[in-house]
């Protein structure tokens, strides 16, 4: 089969980290090395779009060679800008580390810290932010490193917490946060609280500083395995739910929507795959 020219296409794939690009267990990602590559290659931007924040990816970003494109932290509370993706006279920062400037659209941790605090003493619930928790705790939950632990304890816009209550009440909080104009996603190990913002918000600010840098309408593919992931499949042209093990719903239909079989990396090469090999004229055409 004839590869489609990725490079004469404007293209931007926004993908989950954590059970996506990364496997869920093990944080492996070299089975979607290949594919990485060739994107890197034809200069297709391949922006993680996680619940990580800032300083997991400050480091991650090097490892899978992403550190040209930018990032989407804390499930849209923190956006990333390269010197590639930063306006010549509104962004610049001299003083950002590795020339990055950051966006916070959400609210700030210390704030949604307090409210948390609050709504569990006046309705009586019983859970555990992350910002309570030992390090030791954290790398229990997660299989981090001490030195990992910390960076995802590192919050900026949001913060984690493990639910210890009732199923039942899950809804009722939700509802209390959203009207303290806080949001409750669900994420693979954690709940995760943060302001009025999700992944698919932020992929919208990126299309739109794409469009305004450079001047073109991108295509949009995106990516993920979990419930926090389902407000960026739904705000990308293309969109690929990756097989997961973690038994909830992901409630997307239609024909812009691949369910692979495979999971974690493996699932990733899937995804991107069918899209970009096997449906090569959504490239080459548009709709």
């Amino acid at each position: 089969m004839t590869q489609p020219d990725l490079s004469q296409v404007p293209l931007l794939i926004f993908t989950d980290l954590d059970g996506s690009l990364l496997d869920h267990d093990t944080y492996d990602w070299q089975p979607a090395a290949a594919w990485l590559s060739r994107l890197a290659e034809a200069n297709v931007p391949v922006i993680p779009t996680t619940s990580k924040t800032r300083n997991e990816l400050l480091a991650l970003r090097q490892e899978l060679g992403l550190t040209e494109t930018p990032f989407i932290a804390e499930n849209g509370a923190v956006i990333g800008l390269p010197p590639s993706w930063q306006h010549a006279r509104l962004d610049r920062d001299p003083a950002s580390p590795d020339g990055l400037v950051v966006k916070t659209p959400s609210l700030d941790v210390d704030f949604i810290r307090r409210r948390l605090d609050v709504v569990r003493e006046r309705q009586g619930l019983r859970f555990q932010r992350m910002g309570e928790m030992s390090v030791e705790t954290v790398c229990e939950m997660t299989a981090l490193s001490p030195e990992g632990a910390r960076q995802a304890m590192a919050r900026e816009g949001s913060e984690p917490l493990i639910w210890e209550d009732s199923p039942d009440n899950i809804d009722h909080f939700a509802e209390t946060l959203r009207i303290d104009g806080l949001r409750l996603t669900r994420g693979g190990r954690f709940w995760h609280v943060m302001g009025a913002v999700d992944k698919g918000q932020a992929a919208a600010w990126l299309v739109a500083r794409y469009e305004a840098l450079r001047g073109q309408c991108p295509r949009t593919l995106g990516l993920g395995d979990g419930p926090n992931d389902l407000a960026l499949l739904e705000a990308t042209e293309r969109a690929v739910v990756i097989a997961a093990g973690h038994g909830q719903p992901m409630a997307i239909e239609g024909e812009h929507i691949y369910r692979t079989r495979a999971r974690g990396p493996e699932g990733w090469s899937e995804g991107v795959a069918h899209w970009l090999r096997e449906e090569p004229r959504w490239l080459t055409s548009p709709d």
